[in-house]
C-alpha cells in the first residue's frame, strides 16, 4: 500500500509548537516566543517501509550547450567537422556567457586562402579547402584551448590534397617561436587519409591554438580534426568521469530532455568523423555527433550505472523507436543488431529502462499534440517496442496536476490554471486512463524556481521578496514531491484500474533552476526531498537529477563534486535502504499559499519541524541511518527516542555544515564545504544541529538484539 498517512497526534497543540519553532527559526514577526523544549522525535524501527531504491540517485543527461560535449566528452575542439565556414582571422571568440556558441576555426593567412568545398566533402554539407601558395604557411586555426605544462594532447587530422603540398600541424600555447610542438605530415594522399597527432605542452595556458597549415603549390581538404587530452577514458574526461563515479547514481537517462524531440538517433552511431554535424532545433544550437547512442553505453559501463533510454516520439514514429530497441537489445542476426555488430558492439546492450517521448504534454515540444492523440502515439509505440523485447520497461511521459500548472499547459489545453481531474489539460491522468497496461513507470518532471513562486490567481511565476523565510525557500522542491504524491492518492480514487494495477514514479527531470553555480544552498533542500521521497518510498522508483554535470565543479582540465554532488554520494554512501518510522510532536505549518499547483494540501516534511528527520535500516539490518536536514539559518535543537531496536553506544555522523549559505566548491582551491566525519557514542538523544546543516548518523545494532520484522 502506497504510504502517506501521518501519525495522528493532538492536531491544535503541535500546530502551535510547529507555528512557533517556525517563527524562531525564520525571525517572522508576530509570532510566539521560542518554546522552552526542543522538538522531540521518535524513531520505531520496527515499523518499516517499501526499500528505497538505489535508482532514487539517478542522473540525467542532455546535449544543451556543452554539458555533454564539454563537460563529459574529452573533445578540445569545437566545430571539428565544420560545420559552419571557416571565419575571417580578427573574428572575435564567443561570449563566456554563450552557451550555445561555438570557437570558429579561422583563417591562416590571406581571407582568400580557405574556400568551402561541397564538391568533395569529407562529412556534411562542405569542407575546408586550403589554397597554399608557396613557403608562408596558409591554413586553419582555432584558438582558445586550454593546455597545461607536461600534459600529453592526442588526436587526429584527416586530409587529402595535391602531392606538392606539405602540411603541418601545430599545438601553440605561446607567441615565441618555440613555444609551439609540430606534427609534420609529409606528401598528401589523394584521398582523405586519417594522420595520428600526439603533442605535449610545455607550458600551461588558456588560450593555445591548434594551427594546421600547408606550404607549397596547390590545395589541401581537411575533412575532420579532433584533439583530447591523451588520458581521456574511451573518449571521456577522466577528470568528470572519476567524480560522477563516486556518486554510484544507479541509472543515467539521455538523450532527453527536449533535444530528443527532432533528435534522430541513426545520425549518432558508426564511425565518430563520419557523422554528419546537425543543427539541433530544440537548442538552436551545432551539435556535432559524437556522443551518441554507443558512446552513451561506454559512459553508462564507465560509471557502473544502467541506461534510460528516451525515445522520439516527437518527430519520431514507432518503427523508428522499435529499431531503435533492436539496435540496443538484438541479436547481431536481426538487421539493427547487425548493424551494431559493424559499429564494433557484437554483444547486445540490452537495455530495461525505455522512456517513450519527452514532455509530450509541452507546447514547446517539436512534433506536440493534444492528449487524445498522444495516446494513440503512445500505444503504437509501445506495441512496436515491445514486439522487439516484451521484456522493456515502459516509462510514460506524464505530468501531474503541479506541473500542468506551473507551465501554464493546463491553462493552454484546458482554459483553468489547475487542470480539472482526469480532463485533457491532467496529462496523467489522462495516461493512466487510456493507457496503463502500456506503462510500466510514469515519467514526471518538476524545477523549482529561485526567487520566484507560481502564484495561481495570476496564473504567472511572481518574485519572492527578500523576506521569504528560508525554510520556505528550502521546502519547495520537498513541496513538489509531496504534491505528486498527494495527486497520485486522487488518482487512485477515481481510477479503479490503477488501484488493480499501481504504476510508479520516475521523477526523470528535477532539480532547483537558475541558481548561482556550485552554492550550497541546493544541500539542505535536496537532503529535504530525499526525504520525502524515501517517506513514499513504494511510489518514487526512479529519480534523475538535472543534470548529472550539476554535481560537478569543474572548468576546462579538472572536475571535482561540488557540494550538491557531496550531498548524493553522502546519502548513496550511507544512508540505508529501508525506511522506518518517524513521529514527532512538531508537524509542518500549514501552506501559506492557496493549495494547487506547486503547493500540496499538507506541507512536506517529518513531524519534527522545522528540521526534517528521515530513517532507515542498512540493507544488512545490522545498523540504523539518522539523517536530520536543519533547513534554517538557526541553530535547532532535537530529542531523539528509538524503540523496535537496541543500538550500540557508538557510530559515524557525516556532517554537511558550512560556515556560509553560499560556499562553493572551485578545482585547485581549498573547498569551502565539507563532509566532517567523526566518531560517535551512539545516537544522540539530545542534539543541537548547525544552521541549514545536514547531518546522517550510522549507529550498529547490538549484536544481540533480536531483527525487525518487516512490514508497517
Amino acid at each position: 500500500m502506497i504510504r502517506g498517512a501521518r501519525r495522528s497526534r493532538p492536531v491544535k497543540t503541535a500546530w502551535l509548537a510547529s507555528v512557533t519553532v517556525w517563527a524562531v527559526a525564520t525571525g517572522a514577526p508576530g509570532l510566539a516566543q521560542p518554546r522552552a523544549t526542543a522538538v522531540r522525535a521518535t524513531i520505531d524501527a520496527a515499523r518499516t517501509y517499501a526499500p528505497i531504491s538505489p535508482h532514487v540517485y539517478g542522473q540525467f543527461v542532455e546535449h544543451i550547450g556543452g554539458i555533454v560535449n564539454r563537460g563529459l566528452w574529452a573533445e578540445m575542439l569545437d566545430d571539428r567537422k565544420f560545420y559552419n565556414a571557416i571565419a575571417p582571422a580578427d573574428t572575435p571568440p564567443p561570449l563566456p556567457t554563450d552557451r550555445r556558441a561555438l570557437r570558429r576555426f579561422t583563417v591562416v593567412g590571406p581571407a582568400d586562402a580557405v574556400v568551402m568545398d561541397r564538391e568533395r566533402p569529407y562529412v556534411g554539407e562542405h569542407s575546408p579547402l586550403v589554397r597554399v601558395g608557396g613557403a608562408r604557411g596558409r591554413g586553419i586555426r582555432q584558438t582558445g584551448l586550454a593546455v597545461r605544462r607536461g600534459r600529453a594532447y592526442t588526436g587526429r587530422v584527416i586530409l587529402q590534397g595535391d602531392p606538392d603540398v606539405r602540411v603541418t600541424v601545430a599545438l601553440v600555447w605561446g607567441s615565441g617561436s618555440g613555444d609551439r610542438a609540430l606534427v609534420p605530415v609529409g606528401r598528401l594522399p589523394s584521398s582523405y587519409t586519417s594522420v595520428p597527432l600526439r603533442f605535449t605542452a610545455e607550458a600551461d595556458s588558456d588560450d593555445a591554438s591548434l594551427e594546421i597549415t600547408g606550404t607549397g603549390a596547390g590545395g589541401f581538404r581537411v575533412g575532420a580534426v579532433s584533439l583530447m587530452p591523451a588520458d581521456n577514458v574511451e573518449g571521456f574526461r577522466t577528470d568528470a568521469t572519476s567524480a560522477l563515479r563516486q556518486l554510484r547514481s544507479g541509472v543515467y537517462r539521455f538523450p532527453g530532455g527536449n533535444f530528443v524531440s527532432a533528435h534522430e538517433w541513426r545520425e549518432a552511431i558508426g564511425e565518430r568523423d563520419r557523422r554528419p554535424p546537425t543543427l539541433d532545433p530544440a537548442w538552436n544550437a551545432v551539435q556535432p555527433n559524437d556522443v551518441g547512442t554507443d558512446e552513451f553505453m561506454t559512459l553508462c559501463r564507465l560509471l557502473e550505472v544502467e541506461p534510460y533510454i528516451t525515445v522520439n516520439a516527437g518527430f519520431g514514429d514507432a518503427w523508428s523507436a522499435a529499431e531503435y530497441v533492436e539496435y540496443m537489445n538484438g541479436a547481431a542476426t536481426t538487421r539493427m543488431g547487425a548493424l551494431r555488430a559493424r559499429n564494433g558492439h557484437p554483444e547486445p546492450y540490452r537495455v530495461k529502462y525505455w522512456g517513450i517521448g519527452n514532455e509530450p504534454w509541452g507546447e514547446w515540444q517539436f512534433g506536440v499534440v493534444p492528449l487524445s492523440q498522444f495516446v494513440v502515439k503512445h500505444k503504437q509505440f509501445a506495441k512496436a517496442m515491445r514486439r522487439v523485447d516484451p521484456k522493456l520497461t515502459l516509462i510514460a511521459g506524464g505530468a501531474m496536476p503541479d506541473t500542468m500548472t506551473q507551465s501554464k499547459q493546463a491553462l493552454r489545453l484546458g482554459g483553468k490554471v489547475l487542470p480539472d481531474p482526469l480532463s485533457p489539460a491532467d496529462w496523467t491522468g489522462g495516461l493512466f486512463l487510456h493507457v496503463l497496461d502500456d506503462m510500466d513507470l510514469i515519467s514526471e518532471h518538476f524545477y523549482c524556481y529561485d526567487k520566484q513562486r507560481f502564484d495561481l490567481e495570476k496564473a504567472d511565476r511572481v518574485p519572492i521578496g527578500p523576506g521569504e523565510p528560508l525554510v520556505e525557500w528550502m521546502r519547495q522542491p520537498a513541496n513538489r514531491v509531496r504534491a505528486k504524491y498527494e495527486a497520485y492518492q486522487d488518482y487512485l480514487e477515481r481510477i479503479p484500474e490503477l488501484r488493480a494495477r499501481r504504476v510508479p514514479i520516475a521523477l526523470s527531470e528535477w532539480a532547483y533552476a537558475r541558481m548561482r553555480p556550485n552554492s550550497y544552498k541546493v544541500v539542505p533542500a535536496y537532503a529535504w526531498a530525499f526525504h520525502e521521497m524515501f517517506r513514499h518510498s513504494d511510489l518514487y522508483q526512479m529519480a534523475c537529477f538535472t543534470f548529472a554535470t550539476s554535481l560537478v565543479a569543474s572548468n576546462r582540465t579538472e572536475a571535482v563534486l561540488n557540494p550538491a554532488g557531496l550531498l548524493f554520494k553522502l546519502y548513496r554512501d550511507h544512508f540505508g535502504s529501508v525506511p522506518v518510522d518517524v513521529a514527532g510532536d512538531s508537524p509542518p505549518p500549514p501552506p501559506r499559499f492557496p493549495v494547487g499547483g506547486e503547493q500540496p494540501k499538507l506541507n512536506a516534511g517529518s513531524p519534527t519541524f522545522p528540521l526534517d528527520v528521515a530513517a532507515a535500516w542498512t540493507e544488512d539490518r545490522r545498523a540504523l541511518t539518522v539523517a536530520v536536514v536543519n533547513p534554517t539559518e538557526s541553530e535547532q535543537a532535537l530529542d531523539l527516542t528509538v524503540t523496535g531496536v537496541e543500538l550500540t553506544a557508538n557510530g559515524k555522523l557525516w556532517r554537511m555544515a558550512p560556515s556560509k549559505l553560499d560556499a562553493v566548491i572551485t578545482p585547485g582551491e581549498k573547498p569551502e564545504v565539507e563532509v566532517e566525519e567523526q566518531a560517535v557514542a551512539g545516537l544522540p538523544a539530545s542534539g543541537r544541529y548547525p544552521p541549514f546543516s545536514v547531518s546522517l548518523f550510522v549507529i550498529p545494532v547490538r549484536p544481540a538484539a533480536a531483527r525487525p520484522a518487516s512490514g508497517s
